[in-house]
C-alpha cells in the first residue's frame, strides 16, 4: 500500500487505526469461536477469516445514523462497526437468551439489530438482496437520506433473488449498494466453476448500474469504492456493484472439511496476504501505529474477547416456555 493513501481519502490517522482495531477484533472474536466449538462449548461457527478488511473498509464508508445494512452470514466486521458488540455476538455463539439476533433461537451468522440498522437475514442464502432493495425504494418513497449496503458471497451472485433484485434497483434508480465479498469459494465450488464471466462485476452493465472489482483485502480501496458508490446513491444517481475479491482462510463452515477440495499450499499461499497483517505493515511503514500500540490494541481486544465469552457462557439460556415468542402475535 503506497504512503498515506488514507489522507487522500479524507481518512484520519485516527480512523484508520480504528479500522484496523476493528478488523482485529472481529478475527479475535472468529478465532476464539472456532476454540469454542472444538471444544465442543459452541455447536456452530461460519468465519470472516480473510474478509476483515473488505467488511470493515466498507461498513467504515456508510452513515450509521441513517443507513441500513443486511448482511450475510460472514459478515462480523460490518455488524461490529454498526455498533453490534463482542458480548452480543459470544452470545449468538452460545445460544443464549440475551442474544440480540434472535433470542438464542437460531445459529450464528443471523445478524439482525433494529437500533442499529442492521436488519435481520435468513437462512436461504441471497435473500436479503430483495430486502435491501424493498427498503431503498421506501426510504425513496420516503424521501429519506439514505441507501442501503447488501453483501453476499460469489456464489450467491447466481441466485435469482440477486438477479432480480439487481434488475429492479437498476430499473427504479435506487440508492442500493450491492456488495460481492468473492472469496473464491462457494462452499467447495471454486469460483471458474461458477461465472461464465470473468468478473461478478462484469454483470453491472446487464442492469444498468456501475460495477467495479476492488481488492478486498485493502480495507482502504474497498472504502473508496463504497463511499463512492454511496454518494451516487445519495445524489439520486441509483445503485452499484462492488465485488470485493480476497480468499477465505478457514473451511466454509465448522461442518465443513476443506482439504476436500482446496489444498493446504493454496490456503498457505493467500494467508501471505492476510489484511490483519497487510494493513497492520502499512500503518506501521506510515508511522500510526508501533510495537507498543500494537501491544495496547491487542491487549484491550483480548480482555474484550476473554469477558464477552465469560459473561456468554454463564449467561442464562431462554424459557422453555418462550419457544413461540416473536413467532406468532401475543396479547399485550
Amino acid at each position: 500500500m503506497a504512503e498515506n493513501r488514507h489522507k487522500d481519502l479524507g481518512l484520519s490517522d485516527e480512523k484508520v487505526l480504528e479500522m484496523y482495531e476493528t478488523m482485529l477484533l472481529a478475527r479475535k472474536i472468529d478465532e476464539r469461536m472456532w476454540l469454542l466449538n472444538r471444544s465442543g462449548k459452541i455447536p456452530f461457527v461460519i468465519s470472516c477469516q480473510g474478509q476483515e478488511a473488505a467488511q470493515i473498509g466498507a461498513a467504515f464508508a456508510l452513515d450509521k445514523e441513517k443507513d441500513y445494512v443486511l448482511p450475510y452470514y460472514r459478515d462480523m466486521g460490518v455488524v461490529l462497526t454498526f455498533g453490534m458488540t463482542a458480548k452480543e455476538l459470544m452470545l449468538s455463539g452460545f445460544a443464549k437468551s440475551e442474544d440480540p439476533n434472535s433470542g438464542g433461537r437460531q445459529m450464528p451468522g443471523h445478524f439482525g439489530q433494529k437500533k442499529n440498522n442492521i436488519v435481520t437475514g435468513s437462512s436461504p442464502v441471497t435473500t436479503q438482496v430483495p430486502h435491501a432493495v424493498g427498503l431503498a425504494l421506501a426510504g425513496k418513497m420516503e424521501k429519506k437520506d439514505l441507501v442501503t449496503f447488501v453483501t453476499f458471497g460469489e456464489g450467491s451472485s447466481n441466485q435469482g433473488d440477486f438477479h432480480e433484485g439487481a434488475n429492479f434497483a437498476g430499473v427504479h434508480k435506487l440508492p442500493v449498494i450491492f456488495m460481492c465479498e468473492n472469496n473464491k469459494y462457494a462452499i467447495s465450488v471454486p469460483i471458474e466453476k461458477q461465472l461464465a464471466c470473468e468478473k461478478v462485476s462484469d454483470r453491472a452493465i446487464g442492469y444498468g448500474m456501475p460495477g467495479v472489482t476492488v481488492d478486498g483485502n485493502d480495507p482502504l480501496e474497498v472504502y473508496k469504492a463504497v463511499k463512492e458508490a454511496a454518494d451516487r446513491g445519495r445524489r439520486g444517481e441509483g445503485p452499484t456493484l462492488v465485488e470485493t475479491v480476497s480468499y477465505r482462510l478457514t473451511p466454509h463452515s465448522s461442518d465443513d472439511d476443506d482439504r476436500s477440495y482446496r489444498s493446504p499450499d493454496e490456503v498457505a499461499k493467500a494467508k501471505t496476504h492476510d489484511p490483519i497483517i497487510t494493513f497492520g505493515a502499512y500503518l506501521k511503514e506510515n508511522g500510526i501505529m508501533n510495537d507498543d500500540v500494537e501491544k495496547d490494541i491487542n491487549d484491550r481486544i483480548m480482555k474484550l474477547v476473554n469477558e464477552a465469552t465469560d459473561y456468554a457462557e454463564n449467561a442464562p439460556y431462554a424459557d422453555a416456555e418462550e419457544a413461540l415468542k416473536y413467532v406468532y402475535g401475543q396479547e399485550q
